[in-house]
């Protein structure tokens, strides 16, 4: 973890507190309300304004983190009057409705969000209610929602808008914006909701088509009655249409986790998870840290496997035209996906409602697909604690499927696999169960190969576990569920299964201050204890070898024994076969 300067942490509070209470054909024009994000599970969010036209350069310095927010005093801090001037240079040639839906069809997404107006107080489309928008105060004077909304009917797609209700720095009396209006009156909320927000909100519900969502942001202290006219408005245009959970006051009609959080455990009820092809959520010259397909991949199954939707962003330059890596890598992404449509489209989540070792996996009824991200090359992919009988199994992605063996291995299945995964990226396995799935979700050791088991899975006892999100560049957050405040005697513990018996290499991920002595033990079996260094963020470090006699359950503690030991803040531990 990069430590917060002071200035930063506050905005780090600020910002976490306004995000408030928190089938494989799916054609855009059968789709029920809330089809599409139930069903098709993976969708394009974007992030496109004025503040692309600056790629967070301003007066030839490079300010680091969201560009969205380059006005905010956390960023360049620019003055309204300066920022409102950049409109009259806003003239993106380049943008290509048809290009971006094409780009969001074969990446394999089912619907688009775009910002019709985010906290700067821009509106990208034809706003009759403020002239602030791109067709009445842009050289270029377009709508290129009218565009995005058609090419996306003519694609297949859904189509949807994000829209900032609360924070508005431009106009008198909006969230964070001026107090006072043009003729020096003192401006309230009300005159912002009235004379702005609920206007426009009905513009986008009413001169666009139908709607698949209304994505609302920050809603911070914004008042109940307000969000409630939203939301009635947004239903009565729009009946088909979903309301963000960040709308606020439990409005919603879904949870929004917070920005980049993928869960690493089942989440109940419909959700999304809401993350960037890079680290910026609009264009930022510097930042060329995309994501590569296999993590996309990665972070889109671990959604779906944990029972809800993935929506991923892209920033398009100011000239409206698409960084070329996203457009690669979401590409790359997407000819998976179309090979494999069934492992993402209308299917629920895992029944081990976590990670396994070798991957993930995604169920439609009594089928399973088994997401193979690590090929064992000892021919054997073990499933733990799967009670259901197996009806059959098929590796994909060879001509016409290949059969695939089984075994039992005590409560455990053995698929025996070939050497070679057939698939660079992900490989999938299709289990067929004779009935639903019955899996026993304690973590266990594979046989194969490292298990990692996160802290978030640990019963604590004289310590806390709790949530930890920061910011590792302004707006770019990183989090983890950590055990600390390990007091003496205190202990992080989890049950754990055994297929193999045998020596286990442990590390231990954590991060704390100096030389810390930590021990991991088997309750009535074997105890090892070793220090090492700790730093500011997180990294993993050895501890030892210890051994598990037998198959079976156990339970291990660990524990941090000596050195600053009000510092230790421990993530996972992980266990590495060496036989």
């Amino acid at each position: 973890m990069i430590a917060c300067a002071p200035s930063l942490s506050r905005a780090q509070e600020s910002m976490d507190k306004l995000w408030g209470d928190a089938v494989v054909k799916l054609r855009v024009e059968d789709a029920t309300r809330g089809q599409l994000f139930n069903e098709g599970n993976y969708a394009m969010f974007i992030h496109w304004g004025l503040y692309s036209l600056l790629g967070n350069e301003v007066d030839g310095k490079t300010y680091y983190g969201i560009g969205e927010w380059i006005m905010n005093k956390n960023m360049a801090g620019i003055p309204i009057d300066q920022y409102k001037q950049l409109a009259g240079k806003f003239n993106p040639v380049n943008f290509d409705a048809h290009e971006i839906a094409r780009i969001a069809k074969e990446a394999g997404m089912k619907y688009i969000v775009i910002t019709a107006k985010h906290h700067d107080g821009f509106a990208m489309y034809h706003s009759k209610a403020c002239d602030f928008n791109i067709v009445d105060a842009t050289p270029w004077k377009k709508d290129p929602m009218k565009e995005l909304a058609a090419a996306c009917r003519e694609a297949g797609l859904g189509f949807g808008f994000y829209y900032s209700h609360n924070q508005d720095w431009t106009f008198p009396g909006g969230g964070n914006g001026p107090g006072k209006d043009e003729e020096g009156n003192r401006a309230t909320f009300d005159d912002y909701f009235v004379k702005k927000c609920l206007p426009q909100v009905n513009e986008i519900t009413t001169e666009y088509g139908p709607i698949e969502l209304v994505w609302f942001d920050t809603p911070g202290k914004m008042p109940k009655h307000y969000v409630e006219q939203l939301v009635e408005v947004v239903h009565k245009n729009q009946p088909r249409a979903l309301v963000s959970g960040r709308a606020g006051h439990g409005l919603g009609d879904y949870q929004t986790l917070g920005d980049m959080e993928v869960p690493r455990h089942n989440v109940e009820g419909m959700w999304e998870s809401v993350d960037t092809t890079n680290d910026s959520w609009a264009y930022a010259w510097y930042d060329e840290y995309w994501k590569s397909p296999k993590e996309i991949l990665s972070r889109l199954i671990a959604c779906v496997g944990r029972g809800g939707t993935y929506m991923l962003n892209i920033g398009p330059r100011g000239d409206g035209s698409v960084p070329e890596r996203a457009e690669k890598t979401l590409t790359q992404a997407g000819e998976w996906v179309r090979r494999y449509p069934q492992v993402v489209y209308n299917t629920d989540a895992s029944p081990w409602q976590h990670v396994l070792p070798w991957g993930d996996v995604t169920r439609k009824d009594n089928t399973l697909f088994l997401c193979v991200f690590d090929w064992p090359t000892s021919g054997k992919l073990y499933l733990p604690n799967l009670k259901t009988q197996i009806a059959s199994a098929e590796l994909l992605g060879v001509e016409e499927g290949e059969s695939v063996t089984w075994e039992k291995a005590g409560q455990w299945i053995a698929l025996n696999v070939p050497p070679r995964a057939p698939e660079k990226l992900v490989s999938v396995i299709q289990v067929n169960l004779e009935s639903e799935p019955e899996v026993d979700p304690v973590w266990a050791l594979d046989p194969n190969m490292a298990t990692e088991v996160l802290a978030e899975f640990a019963s604590v006892d004289n310590a806390e576990k709790s949530e930890k999100r920061w910011m590792e560049k302004f707006g770019e957050w990183k989090g983890v569920t950590h055990v600390h405040g390990l007091e003496k005697g205190g202990a992080a513990s989890w049950e754990i299964d055994v297929l193999q018996p045998g020596d286990y290499n442990v590390e231990l991920t954590y991060s704390g201050n100096g030389r810390l002595v930590w021990g991991v033990a088997i309750e009535g079996g074997q105890a090892i204890q070793n220090q090492q260094n700790s730093s500011h963020n997180y990294q993993t470090f050895p501890i030892g070898w210890i051994n598990f006699p037998k198959a079976g359950r156990y339970n291990i503690s660990v524990k941090c024994l000596e050195g600053e030991v009000e510092s230790a803040s421990l993530k996972a531990i992980e266990f590495t076969p060496m036989h």
